[in-house]
């Protein structure tokens, strides 16, 4: 009797987290094998890489590879490019999200109208840039709906897609109209939660509804902006590259050309298995400090903690 009370208590005990580990265990072995396992092939960086002698018939070359990337003028130039975009995309993702959220916070009186805008800008988060993609080469394409409707206006048509001055600003926009919605999902959450009584405190000190937006509603959130900013800050060089491969083309490589894209090219077209590798080690690397400062400015600045 003792015995099948003990058990009991083991099974019924909030402490044994055993079964939430047995559901974990099959992510865990896909995370190891994908992402983890993979890095041994970091070596080829530092090899002049066959494919045939594998890694432990390739001949040792040091640093040779990342001197030789280095004096490619298109890498340098796919840096330039992840960076611009990717700094556009971190400073809008923020500042746009945060106006829907403060706009659509002002209704109150039309509830059913308040949920329908909030699904509407949060749906394209859901599509993938499989399918997005061909619908910005429909509607920028030379015969796409924006052309036509330059040319109903009189204006002539313009090749968005095939303009250096109007893919990276393409690129940045619809990538901000995809993602805006869970942003400011989140935004919302963080003005739901602020304290009811600090807006009937501004309403008696004589605080319209702009003063209490302005003195109450983004104080308040202001520790999820920061976060939010700070984190961004650990993506500086990811540009989103399904996005840019679905959209460019040889003719913007100069001002649509990615670190990612690069190192796809380099190695899936051109089989430079070994630049490719150092390429992305470079960016990896990089990527690993500006993650670890993000971390300390988001603990510093906001008291955020990972575990």
């Amino acid at each position: 009797m003792q015995i099948i009370k003990s058990n009991e208590r083991k099974k019924n005990n909030p402490r044994n987290t055993t079964s939430f580990h047995l559901m974990l265990l099959p992510a865990v072995i896909l995370t190891f094998i994908f992402c983890y396992l993979p890095l041994f092939g970091l070596v080829m960086a530092f090899q002049d890489f066959k494919p045939f002698p594998s890694f432990f018939g390739s001949k040792f070359v040091g640093l040779d590879n990342f001197r030789y990337i280095f004096q490619m003028p298109g890498f340098i130039s796919s840096i330039k490019n992840t960076v611009i975009i990717a700094f556009f995309k971190i400073i809008l993702s923020i500042l746009v999200p945060l106006t829907l959220a403060l706009l659509i916070n002002e209704i109150t009186k039309h509830v059913r109208y308040k949920k329908f805008v909030q699904t509407v800008i949060f749906l394209p988060y859901f599509f993938s840039w499989a399918i997005l993609g061909g619908v910005m080469q429909q509607l920028f394409g030379f015969d796409g709906m924006i052309n036509d409707l330059l040319e109903a206006l009189g204006i002539s048509k313009i090749l968005f897609l095939l303009s250096n001055t109007w893919f990276r600003p393409i690129v940045i926009l619809t990538d901000i109209w995809k993602l805006m919605g869970y942003n400011m999902i989140i935004f919302l959450a963080a003005i739901t939660g602020l304290d009811t009584s600090l807006y009937e405190v501004a309403k008696i000190d004589g605080a319209n509804r702009f003063k209490q937006l302005y003195y109450v509603t983004i104080p308040g959130i202001r520790p999820m902006i920061i976060l939010l900013t700070i984190l961004g800050l650990g993506s500086i060089l990811n540009a989103n590259f399904e996005q840019v491969l679905i959209l460019y083309n040889p003719v913007v490589y100069s001002s649509g050309d990615i670190i990612d894209t690069f190192v796809f090219r380099l190695g899936i077209y051109n089989s430079q298995y070994s630049l490719a590798a150092a390429a992305g080690l470079f960016k990896s690397i990089v990527s690993f400090i500006f993650v670890g400062i993000a971390y300390w400015c988001a603990n510093k600045f906001s008291d955020y903690r990972v575990f």
